[in-house]
């Protein structure tokens, strides 16, 4: 259960509530030992990297992609198992994973789900963190993406705010699912696709209605703009009046992903990247995999000095309980 502090200083009328500046020298690789009288364990002392690394989330295929969209789209559980470790030695601690049917369609099929964890658990071992979705699609109510997370008891799952609480009036259920998720072990990732969203979750923490203090949260940036194109600057007001101390990550649709996902990085946040949302590299060219969009971020995170982040590093900054 999250502890932090999660206050916020706006009140509005809603449903629910009435280019990167890299440093010139990288630091070396290598672990820090903190144990022991020899070293200064003082915050101070330490390098930035293992304060706040980076977690670095790759989304490698979504729900409404085809081979049409990329040839290299993982489908099927043995690709995204391939993916999944491509991406691992990428840089990448956490998956985000959506799986499809017979027929190449969006699912949240219980049983789907299980083989393609066990697909990719054998591929990645305990060095990634699976996060499973709970997207609609059009196709699911908020029962049936509530009823998939308590069934299949994940490691973690994301959940969207205007999709599980699209009123006042779907509060108490989703509550008690925010609650229910706490309380066994399954870590959420909260998405919120405007500043005014990021405004809401804030007042139902306040209210006690998430199960945790401080939500782990994921900034959709250019989803409901002209084209889906996002730019860097498009986070700046999810981040107006967001607790200095919140876990938060950014994801981007468009080609502007990793200047997204830069500026995040400078911002104290973290990245998630991928084909789920943008299939070309920084240069603007079609990327060849996924892995290749990781590595460019991860390239940047440790140049910025904050360095990327393990699977156990993860699960700590995303409050992640089970293996």
């Amino acid at each position: 259960m999250c502890t932090q502090c999660f206050p916020s200083k706006q009140k509005h009328a809603s449903a629910i509530d009435a280019p990167e500046a890299l440093a010139p020298n990288p630091p070396p690789e290598g672990d820090i030992t903190l144990s022991g009288p020899q070293h200064n364990t003082s915050e101070t002392a330490l390098h930035p990297s293992t304060r706040n690394p980076v977690v670095l989330c790759v989304a490698p295929n979504g729900a409404r992609r085809t081979p049409t969209d990329h040839p290299a789209l993982p489908l099927t559980g043995p690709e995204i198992a391939r993916e999944a470790s491509r991406c691992m030695e990428a840089g990448a601690s956490v998956i985000h994973l959506h799986v499809r049917d017979r027929s190449g369609a969006h699912t949240l099929d219980v049983d789907q789900y299980k083989d393609v964890i066990t697909q990719v658990k054998s591929a990645v071992r305990d060095h990634m963190v699976i996060q499973v979705t709970t997207e609609a699609v059009g196709r699911y109510q908020p029962q049936e993406q509530m009823a998939v997370v308590r069934t299949l008891r994940p490691t973690a799952a994301s959940v969207a705010l205007r999709e599980l609480v699209p009123d006042e009036t779907h509060l108490s259920q989703a509550s008690a699912f925010f609650v229910w998720a706490a309380t066994h072990g399954v870590a959420l990732q909260f998405i919120v696709y405007s500043p005014d969203e990021a405004v809401e979750l804030q007042a139902l923490a306040r209210r006690g209605a998430l199960g945790c203090d401080s939500p782990n949260t994921l900034f959709v940036l250019g989803r409901y703009t002209a084209g889906q194109r996002s730019q860097a600057t498009d986070l700046l007001p999810f981040l107006a009046d967001w607790p200095s101390t919140a876990s938060w990550s950014v994801c981007a649709f468009g080609p502007t992903e990793a200047q997204c996902a830069t500026a995040a990085i400078g911002l104290g946040g973290h990245a998630r990247v991928g084909f789920e949302n943008n299939l070309f590299d920084a240069s603007g060219s079609l990327a060849d995999h996924n892995a290749q969009l990781v590595s460019n971020v991860a390239d940047v995170s440790r140049r910025s000095g904050r360095g990327v982040a393990t699977a156990d590093q993860a699960r700590s900054i995303f409050g992640v309980t089970q293996a």
